[in-house]
């Protein structure tokens, strides 16, 4: 049962005649077949995005061509050269349903008159608008400046993925991070475990470039395999935490009111990643399916 908003709360402005003139929120223009994909327009969001595919080819690039075609062990190669493509694939299929899904943006300028009218609200209910973007701004709902929308349960604006992170997109988020941290720890091991061949054996012979080119290229892919390990790691961490407290980052930052009713820790991850559990909660090409595991939920 959702619970009414407080007359107390001030988060944004409700009935003020100002707000509501059909001058000052037109409903948006009706959307066409070039513009269904979400996809965010900003600079330094889109050459993060191309970093990071940059980066994987890069690591693709290594893996491959220096360390796994020169060895000599057919079934080696075979079977890391399997794993780590496919990890691969799947980090850069999350990466892109992370960035062109729609992270759960509310629909931009529908705070108008007959609107508001139409929801039949009782006396003393309250809306929130928000003045930005002009809509009717839901619980637990933020104004993203980049975006320049407010998104439902927002939990960052990440410029890895040139999105947000919300209610909508938050499975292929982790599972960005969580594929990376898996591809970046198998690159090390195979970069250690290939240093100690080279080693022990002739340089010339353990890989089809220069011993000077491959240290470098294998120490780079190091350094890139670790910074990428950590980060992705942590960010995994925090937001399986995240999750399983049903606390937004946003809104552990502003040390908000928990007005919604507490869940189990396993109903939070069924919210995020679909009902019930299965093999899909891993794969980036299946929606989830909320079934029973109601996305709000709010104390009386």
């Amino acid at each position: 049962v959702k619970m009414k908003s407080p007359a107390h709360r001030t988060r944004d402005i409700e009935r003020q005649a100002g707000y509501l003139k059909r001058e000052h929120c037109t409903p948006p223009p009706p959307r066409t077949g070039s513009d269904t994909m979400w996809f965010i327009r900003d600079s330094c969001g889109i050459v993060c995005g191309i970093i990071t595919w940059l980066l994987v080819f890069y690591a693709e690039f290594v893996v491959v061509f220096v360390m796994l075609l020169p060895a000599k062990n057919v079934a080696y190669s075979l079977f890391n050269g399997v794993l780590f493509n496919g990890l691969a694939f799947l980090a850069l299929a999350s990466h892109a349903k992370a960035m062109c899904t729609d992270p759960g943006a509310v629909p931009k300028g529908n705070a108008t008159k007959e609107f508001i009218e139409s929801l039949q609200l009782k006396p003393g209910q309250v809306v929130y608008k928000c003045p930005k973007c002009c809509s009717i701004k839901p619980d637990r709902a933020h104004h993203c400046s980049v975006c320049k929308r407010c998104i439902k349960k927002m939990d960052h604006h990440c410029p890895w993925v040139n999105n947000c992170v919300g209610e909508s997109n938050q499975k292929y988020f982790v599972l960005f991070t969580m594929y990376i941290a898996l591809i970046s720890f198998h690159a090390l091991f195979m970069a250690a475990f290939h240093f100690v061949f080279c080693i022990e054996e002739d340089w010339a012979k353990c890989s089809n470039f220069s011993p000077p080119a491959t240290v470098i290229l294998l120490i780079l892919l190091c350094f890139e395999g670790l910074l990428f390990l950590i980060f992705t790691a942590v960010m995994f961490g925090t937001q399986v935490h995240s999750i399983c407290t049903d606390e937004t980052g946003i809104e552990q930052l502003k040390k908000e009111e928990r007005r919604w009713a507490k869940k189990s820790k396993w109903m939070n991850m069924k919210v995020v990643f679909g009902h019930p559990f299965s093999i899909a909660w891993l794969s980036p090409f299946a929606t989830p399916d909320h079934g029973k595991a109601d996305v709000y939920q709010y104390i009386v």
